[in-house]
């Protein structure tokens, strides 16, 4: 039973057994209530929507949307809401690619069940959580509103370029985004201009490093 002060929360990760997990170590706590899951970050756009949980805590790297780019249109409609990304990486690109997208919160897997609940509790009283096995120097640029690296590609890009590093046609990747075969391609090409990099290896390579894709090199 949810009582009015209890925290809402929705949990999204492509693996189920992880999500079960956190959802038996969240439900200990008489203060906090999943209610919603959703295995991917399409999934989780819609979930938010719908049901607005107080926070969301989502996996960085997945297939079809990643987390940063949920997280950056989830936080556009619905800022309320309080986002932890949950990460096997500790680099720079996907801490910052987090926060930049909104996110207050950014947790390794790898840390223990305490954390996650001192976090959850941390960024619904508005205050930013960085994983205590980090370099919190992170923490410190985040604050100052600096930025680590821009990048040159915009959300459309980024989403068409994991999709095609996932091995996805011209034809597939406009029926996940809504857009014409000739679109896609469109996209494809002003992707390859502006990063300058014209093979599918390269691309993949390229969309790791930035924390676009949820492939592992």
């Amino acid at each position: 039973m949810m009582t009015n002060d209890q925290i809402k929360i929705v949990l999204v990760d492509d693996h189920k057994l992880l999500r079960d997990g956190l959802r038996n170590i969240i439900e200990q706590k008489s203060n906090m209530k999943i209610i919603g899951e959703a295995s991917d970050g399409r999934e989780a756009i819609s979930v938010c929507s719908k049901l607005l949980p107080d926070v969301l805590v989502i996996d960085v790297a997945m297939a079809n949307l990643n987390g940063i780019e949920a997280a950056k249109q989830i936080h556009k409609t619905c800022p309320d809401i309080k986002i932890i990304g949950l990460s096997m990486h500790s680099s720079k690109q996907f801490i910052q690619g987090m926060f930049k997208a909104g996110a207050y919160g950014y947790l390794l897997k790898d840390g223990d069940s305490n954390e996650l609940i001192t976090a959850i509790n941390t960024v619904v009283q508005n205050i930013k959580y960085l994983s205590k096995d980090i370099n919190q120097e992170f923490l410190s640029i985040i604050k100052q509103g600096n930025t680590i690296e821009n990048t040159l590609l915009s959300s459309r890009e980024k989403e068409v370029l994991q999709l095609i590093t996932e091995g996805k046609s011209s034809k597939e990747i406009g029926e996940v985004l809504f857009l014409s075969s000739k679109t896609v391609d469109v996209h494809r090409n002003n992707i390859m201009k502006k990063i300058d990099l014209y093979t599918i290896p390269e691309l993949t390579k390229y969309a790791i490093k930035k924390g676009f894709t949820s492939l592992e090199m």
